[in-house]
């Protein structure tokens, strides 16, 4: 699962388009950016100085680019607010960016691009240097700067014959941003982003795979509440205190409410969440997951038949604090 929109609040204005810097264009030389204690390493959208960016994932009807841009317009009008922050997943071979991701830019939409991963062994012993080198120079020709989330959730134990060992996904996240590095694709912001009981559950210790904050631009996690309904707070307060100790702006890479639950329970579920995130300003970015699965692993995280906790979610999505700006690009300059 996956996914965070960011919104503006439904009285904000729209962001003003992202515009692609011109293919080929010389890379600027990259600095961290400080904001209020915490910084990235300089690649990437700046993060916003206050508040959060609200976003999301949205299954479309039609997996087309008009599709996905209406999928995210659609829940953003749902919600009452607009997207600023759009998620998208690729596969390992995927080509990209495409004709989606320009059409969210075109929409003037901030961009997380989730990349699955390969077996971590042949991508460090330089298996696919050809593919990484071309989706770097993709990136850098794209020219506007987003979120680069590589093998998220890697701590999934139904993800260790691929991952194999912590040093294993170490080496290959230090080989593809080094690659990423030589080709000056310096406007991806490199998220690193387990599942929250990675830090929940001792067995399973995501700690071990963080690659230092010389890698990584952002801290991630991806937390839902489970049939059980676990606690926003009493999940995210065991990767929040890993957070603390490392000076980078975090953003819940998917978040939602997947089960019926009790009565009310998936609106307090969300409640909970948006009181958290204000009391945590290192969060600087949240992203809904929102889809229906009749298939296999059923759950729906959409609103459609949740009057209760769509009131809730408007709620956080009418808050000012979640209608950060987006930044935007000069064409031929730096991102920023």
């Amino acid at each position: 699962m996956g996914s965070v929109l960011a919104l503006t609040a439904c009285q904000g204005e729209a962001p003003a388009p992202l515009t692609p810097a011109p293919a080929g264009s010389a890379t600027a030389p990259v600095q961290p950016r400080p904001a209020n204690g915490l910084e990235t390493t300089g690649r990437g959208p700046e993060m916003p100085a206050r508040g959060a960016w609200l976003g999301a994932w949205v299954k479309p009807d039609w997996q087309t680019p008009d599709g996905r841009v209406n999928a995210l317009t659609s829940f953003g009008e749902q919600t009452g607010g607009k997207v600023a922050l759009a998620h998208m997943f690729h596969e390992w071979e995927d080509e990209f960016p495409g004709p989606t991701e320009h059409a969210i830019q075109a929409a003037g939409m901030l961009q997380m691009i989730s990349w699955s991963g390969a077996d971590t062994r042949s991508i460090t012993d330089g298996v696919y240097d050809q593919l990484i080198r071309q989706r770097a120079k993709e990136i850098k020709d794209f020219g506007v700067p987003l979120l680069l989330r590589w093998r998220w959730e890697m701590d999934r134990p139904n993800l260790r014959q691929s991952v194999r060992s912590p040093e294993d996904y170490v080496a290959a996240w230090k080989h593809i941003r080094a690659i990423f590095t030589e080709v000056g694709a310096t406007n991806a912001a490199w998220v690193w982003c387990p599942h929250v009981l990675g830090f929940v559950e001792s067995d399973r210790n995501a700690a071990a795979y963080y690659p230092g904050d010389d890698q990584v631009d952002w801290l991630c996690t991806d937390v839902y509440p489970g049939k059980d309904y676990a606690g926003f707070a009493e999940q995210m307060d065991s990767f929040m205190a890993f957070a603390r100790e490392r000076p980078r702006p975090v953003l819940i890479g998917e978040f939602g409410v997947t089960h019926d639950g009790g009565p009310g329970q998936r609106a307090a579920w969300l409640r909970e969440a948006h009181t958290y995130v204000k009391r945590h300003p290192q969060i600087k970015a949240v992203v809904y997951f929102a889809a229906k699965q009749t298939k296999g692993t059923a759950y729906d995280s959409t609103f459609d038949d949740d009057p209760e906790g769509l009131a809730a979610y408007r709620e956080l999505a009418a808050d000012p604090y979640f209608s950060a700006p987006v930044p935007t690009a000069t064409p031929g300059g730096p991102v920023s």
